[in-house]
């Protein structure tokens, strides 16, 4: 088993809580928690999975931040998903992979065609806030802030979670959190699609 150090989710809690949008009895129910790691294991001891991928997304670097909003995404799409949030996937996982400019103002592209309603197309947004400019090219580069990336992927995260059956809000947040982990000691945290029956 990995230790701690491996993790890319153990950064400085301090840093990043402030970030993350949690209320404020949840930032101080862990407040007092040595890192990253332990906090994570006390919001979900606590049952608050929701804060606890909030915390995930603004730990997580940028790439493989994404790449966990698109895992996220698929596992709950549905087989007849829209074309456009087809696309804003697709390209968000090709930022991932090759963290090419092009692809990742694409995304932003596909995002908007989409309506900026779906876990595909906040998964695409995440992508292109995580950039080096929001400015239009031949501008004078406008870096995002340095937060919103997160943000987006919280919100796919989110989104993600209570799809068509939010019923199964909680259960489908203890496998994104499973899949952050995985992801986080370099794996791929893929998940495999949502069955009808589950």
């Amino acid at each position: 088993m990995l230790g701690r150090a491996a993790s890319k989710l153990n950064v400085d809690l301090a840093a990043i809580v402030p970030k993350a949008g949690l209320p404020a009895a949840v930032a101080e129910q862990i407040a007092a928690a040595p890192d990253t790691l332990a906090a994570l294991a006390i919001l979900e001891e606590s049952d608050c999975l929701v804060e606890a991928t909030r915390l995930i997304a603004h730990a997580l670097p940028r790439r493989e931040a994404v790449w966990w909003a698109c895992m996220c995404a698929r596992h709950t799409s549905p087989p007849s998903l829209p074309a456009p949030d087809q696309a804003a996937l697709a390209a968000a996982e090709t930022w991932v992979r090759t963290q090419a400019d092009d692809v990742r103002r694409a995304a932003f592209d596909h995002a908007q065609r989409a309506d900026f309603k779906t876990p595909e197309a906040w998964a695409a947004v995440s992508a292109y806030w995580s950039g080096d400019s929001i400015a239009p090219l031949g501008q004078t580069p406008v870096p995002p802030p340095a937060h919103v990336a997160a943000a987006a992927v919280a919100g796919a995260v989110a989104l993600a979670s209570v799809r068509d059956r939010p019923e199964r809000r909680s259960e489908r947040l203890q496998r994104f959190i499973e899949s952050a982990r995985d992801i986080a000691r370099g794996g791929v945290g893929e998940l495999p699609a949502e069955k009808e029956a589950e």
